[in-house]
């Protein structure tokens, strides 16, 4: 498990394609009544991604960034960490209820009343207690905040920051074309993986 990260480079393409898994076994019997068993708490989220152009010569070396990265990466063996252009960040998110007891909380992420662990920090800007920014509190790699003294009995605890998906490739393969001279194309990269450490 590397802590490398995935390049940002010019040539990206809309649509990023993103897509939550989970996994459930589904037994019916007989008289079609289903029987249900989830296996999975939190989805695997699936990630497709594709380069118009990456540059290979004066210009740039997107091309040589990007191979080497997966290079490096030797295909799906070891996993990095990805910034989702548009879900990486939180504003005042609320990570838990003071008690009066318990010390340590995980840094969350919500999607509607979806909640997830988030376990790859990218920028911690600020941790409130009720409202007021504390600093009485350390945080450790994976995203767990332990107060020195546990908050007060229903003190409304937040955090602001930025975090990485830890993801692998799905593929051990990668295809670059050349459409002209110094320019190449990626049609798609795929990657899967969480903001836990599920890869």
């Amino acid at each position: 498990m590397s802590n490398a990260i995935y390049p940002s480079l010019p040539g990206l393409a809309w649509p990023v394609m993103k897509q939550p898994e989970f996994s459930t076994s589904i037994k019916k019997s007989v008289s079609g009544k289903e029987f249900r068993a989830a296996f999975m708490q939190y989805p695997l989220w699936t990630f497709e991604l594709t380069y118009e152009y990456l540059r290979n010569g004066v210009a740039g070396n997107d091309l040589n960034t990007l191979t080497g990265f997966f290079l490096a990466r030797q295909g799906s063996f070891d996993s990095f960490l990805f910034t989702e252009p548009s879900d990486h960040a939180v504003a005042d998110q609320l990570l838990g209820v003071g008690d009066g007891v318990t010390t340590s909380f995980q840094l969350i992420r919500a999607l509607g009343t979806f909640v997830e662990p988030v376990q790859n920090v990218n920028a911690l800007a600020n941790i409130k207690v009720n409202g007021v920014v504390v600093n009485n509190y350390t945080l450790s790699s994976t995203g767990m905040v332990t107060f020195t003294t546990p908050p007060a009995v229903n003190a409304q605890l937040t955090w602001s920051g930025s975090y990485y998906f830890r993801v692998r490739f799905l593929q051990d393969t990668s295809q670059f074309s050349q459409f002209m001279q110094d320019l190449w194309e990626l049609k798609k990269v795929q990657f899967i993986g969480s903001p836990g450490n599920k890869v």
